[in-house]
């Protein structure tokens, strides 16, 4: 008998198991309703190109599964949604049938209505292979695939939504305060675990080494893919003041964008704080760094994107706060201009106190008497011979937690030639569609609870005018509970310094300059608040009462800050303590990914009926029939009802605070 040792053994299952690329393109297609709480009730397929039947039988079994065993009920209600939106967008034609599972006697091919034939075993047909990774699912040698581009070969794996590429370097690890440069370390990357976050206060796994994306896709070309077959892509950019936040967080997952609206989804790390952003008065640390790196990353998806079945013509960038400035600032680079079609800010600051530095770009010698001197001080390189080497040295950690922090968007001359976008077309700014808005009280987060209920002192403890208190335009509440109403004084004038305002202004002055394609601008009116991120504890929350445990979002509450990335990302209840709070919760996200992928598809954020339908949707396509259309932003509707007011069911309305914004300093021709 023959005998094989430990290591043989070990050997030989590595090579059978290891991921193979199959042959020509493969999908994966999950008809995802976005209801998390019904996940493991539901299946996705695998789909693989034109072949003989024993050759996709093979395919199958080389992927760790078989082909298809034609289950009607499971057919109808979860496989023929997913094969009539790829017939609809013309990946197949109609009636096209699919090899499955033989009966032992004949082999067997289903149309998308789930008619079975026998079929000639020799006749060249897509296969539709079973899928058994769930949803959650981790790398194992059975859901493993490669994907190759150029010379690198990427391994990811699947789960029941997409194909996911976890922690790819996009870059090498850079030296502290140096522009990095594109990954070139190894030609085999294992992607298959999240990387490392980059160095962060709060976090002590974070790292300089930190520069890594992430990939969702529904679809693996594995070769040469026509143009027409490619996905749009949409490149997040996580906020968190430029100081925290990343890629991997379970929020920003990118299965639910992936598998419900037929795009690709990219989310990447980028430096952060000091280590990010720091720039000295030497002539050459000229900052911007984590800017720099996310323009990096938008050339990694141009030279790879297309091997993970995106279309690297299609991007849109989309960020939330501090990932909106980036692509604010994304937007008037020179370095990153026509390298996206579409831009998404989220909740984009701008306007007074803090605000201001996030879409107003400070001179070199400006950040440095602001923030990098404190900091030399705070390190004691202010007396080194050699500060930046001085800097360099100190624990990154250490840095980032000093009470002075260098993060701000600079005029380096490179990545940022002006002061803020030029709105009045007075310099560079990518010509692209748009979409923006903000949370109806953004502002709501960003200041404390008043001492008591005087409006004049809250308004000075939160750095605000204090001539509100004499303007009819700010009524005070005549609620019982006088603190309350100074709260919501002080979160209106907030909301409009920080947010509305300026946000407002932009959109009208890009239409006036007929600077971007298009522009399209909403105000989030309905929210749920992150778990770690609820300021003011419970204003942001729906009220709670007996009949309404998780809260009642008919009642009033603040729509504050980052209200919205649950529903922008499909991923409600991602924890125990954020569940449907009613039945809106639901199709309200449903509606908000198809917005958003909507626009990433056809860059109109007006969700074709068609196309829901085909996708098995027609309840969420009934519910924006029966809505007025989203009108893009237009010199004629500008004074009319330019903004959409997204709640349930949404509709649109005039720019809001027009007289208020005025008072304040911030009117809609604020940039000319």
């Amino acid at each position: 008998m023959l005998r094989l040792s430990v290591v043989s053994l070990v050997i030989l299952v590595a090579i059978y198991m290891r991921p193979i690329a199959a042959k020509g393109p493969i999908r994966l297609l999950y008809h995802n309703d976005l209801d998390l709480t019904t996940v493991s009730e539901h299946r996705s397929v695998i789909i693989l190109a034109k072949q003989s039947h024993s050759l996709a039988a093979s395919a199958c079994t080389t992927l760790g599964e078989q082909l298809l065993d034609v289950n009607q009920t499971v057919f109808s209600q979860e496989i023929t949604p997913v094969l009539r939106s790829e017939t609809f967008q013309g990946t197949f034609v109609s009636r096209q049938k699919f090899w499955v599972a033989s009966n032992g006697k004949s082999c067997r091919a289903v149309d998308e209505d789930g008619r079975e034939s026998s079929v000639s075993c020799s006749t060249q047909l897509p296969a539709l292979c079973s899928q058994s990774a769930g949803d959650g699912a981790t790398p194992t040698p059975q859901n493993l695939i490669n994907v190759t581009s150029q010379d690198l070969t990427f391994t990811g794996f699947r789960d029941i939504r997409s194909f996911r590429f976890l922690g790819i370097p996009y870059a090498n690890k850079p030296e502290r305060f140096t522009y990095a440069s594109s990954f070139t370390e190894s030609k085999s990357i294992t992607a298959t675990k999240f990387g490392s976050p980059c160095v962060q206060t709060g976090n002590p796994s974070s790292s300089e080494d930190c520069l890594f994306l992430n990939v969702f896709t529904p679809l693996l070309p594995q070769g040469s893919a026509p143009k027409s077959s490619l996905k749009p892509v949409m490149f997040w950019i996580h906020g968190g003041a430029f100081t925290s936040g990343e890629a991997s967080d379970s929020l920003f997952d990118g299965g639910g964008l992936v598998s419900r609206g037929d795009v690709v989804v990219v989310t990447i790390n980028y430096r952060l704080s000091t280590i990010g952003f720091l720039a000295l008065a030497d002539g050459k640390t000229n900052g911007n760094f984590g800017l720099a790196d996310q323009i990096l990353a938008l050339d990694w998806v141009h030279e790879h994107i297309t091997a993970f079945g995106g279309d690297p013509d299609r991007v849109t960038i989309f960020g939330q706060s501090a990932g909106a400035a980036s692509v604010r600032a994304l937007m008037a680079s020179p370095k990153a201009i026509g390298k996206f079609a579409g831009a998404i800010p989220m909740s984009n600051l701008d306007g007074s106190n803090f605000a201001s530095t996030y879409s107003n770009y400070f001179t070199i010698p400006q950040e440095v008497a602001l923030a990098v001197n404190p900091i030399l001080k705070e390190t004691g390189c202010d007396t080194a011979s050699d500060q930046l080497s001085c800097l360099r040295a100190f624990d990154p950690h250490q840095l980032v937690a000093l009470p002075d922090q260098a993060k701000f968007l600079v005029v380096d001359g490179t990545f940022l030639t002006s002061t803020q976008l030029p709105l009045n077309g007075s310099g560079p700014i990518a010509n692209v569609h748009t979409l923006m808005g903000f949370m109806r009280d953004d502002g709501a987060a960003f200041i404390g609870t008043p001492a008591n209920g005087n409006v004049s002192q809250a308004l000075a403890a939160a750095g605000l005018p204090q001539n509100v208190t004499g303007s009819t335009l700010f009524p005070v509440p005549t609620d019982s509970d006088p603190i309350s109403n100074a709260f919501n004084v002080t979160s209106r004038v907030t909301t409009n310094v920080e947010f509305r305002c300026l946000d407002q202004a932009t959109a009208f002055s890009a239409v006036k300059h007929n600077l971007l394609k298009s522009v399209w601008f909403y105000e989030f009116n309905r929210s749920y608040q992150t778990p770690g991120f609820s300021p003011n504890f419970p204003r942001c929350e729906a009220p709670i009462d007996d009949a309404h445990p998780f809260g009642d979002t008919n009642k009033e509450y603040y729509k504050c800050h980052s209200g919205e990335l649950f529903y922008v990302f499909g991923t409600i209840p991602s924890t125990t303590d954020r569940p449907y709070r009613d039945d809106q919760d639901l199709p309200f996200m449903q509606q908000s990914v198809d917005i958003w992928t909507s626009f990433a598809r056809t860059f109109n954020p007006n969700p074709d009926p068609a196309f829901l339908i085909a996708k098995g949707f027609p309840e969420t396509a009934s519910q924006f029939k029966a809505m007025s259309k989203w009108e893009p932003v237009t010199t004629s509707n500008i004074n009319g009802k330019p903004l959409r007011q997204l709640q349930s069911p949404s509709f649109m309305i005039d720019f809001k605070e027009r007289a208020q914004c005025e008072f304040l300093g911030f009117p809609l021709t604020f940039y000319g």
